[in-house]
């Protein structure tokens, strides 16, 4: 005996322009039949072939994911298959932040008291919320005008040639010379 089976879904529109809209914008008639055999589908594949079915309406993605998780969380599905879900998708239910976040803190305990002993960046001297206006005003003075004295350097040179001389130098340093 051989068992065959096919699930159809149809979507018919037709547009007819009042005045005032702009035509081009519609397509006048639209007819979508999406088949499949349906004897060997599973529940993924049929919402995977419906989720093209409603692409194909003008449902957006992101009203599709909203539909197909409030059929798995709504509140006539029991706790315990919506715990079955989170488990194999990783996910984490709102009751449930708390004690992750406790867990998180356990986790990171034994490295709080490792923050002070942490050797960080050294500050840079004059940081900007402990230098004065005037301070503030030398320090970039300065430093414009090494930038400008670095320009008027190297502005003869064509950008090959700067290249040439960065490559150079690189390789005297591999050399042992630089």
């Amino acid at each position: 005996m051989t068992y065959e089976a096919e699930v159809q879904f149809k979507f018919d529109s037709t547009f007819t322009p009042s005045y005032g809209w702009d035509t081009d914008d519609y397509i006048p008639e639209e007819h979508y039949l999406i088949t499949a055999p349906a004897a060997d589908l599973s529940a993924k594949q049929y919402f995977k072939l419906f989720e093209k079915f409603m692409l194909c309406v003008g449902m957006d993605s992101k009203s599709i994911r909203s539909g197909a998780m409030s059929l798995v969380f709504n509140d006539m599905v029991l706790e315990k298959e919506q715990r079955k879900v989170c488990n194999e998708y990783d996910l984490t239910m709102n009751e449930d932040l708390h004690d992750k976040f406790k867990e998180w803190k356990k986790l990171d305990a034994p490295f709080e008291h490792h923050k002070e002993n942490v050797v960080s960046e050294p500050k840079i001297k004059g940081d900007w919320e402990q230098m004065t206006d005037e301070e503030r005003e030398h320090q970039w003075e300065t430093s414009y005008w090494q930038l400008y004295r670095r320009f008027q350097r190297f502005a003869k040179y064509t950008d090959d040639q700067l290249n040439e001389m960065v490559d150079a130098y690189e390789q005297s340093k591999i050399d042992g010379v630089a």
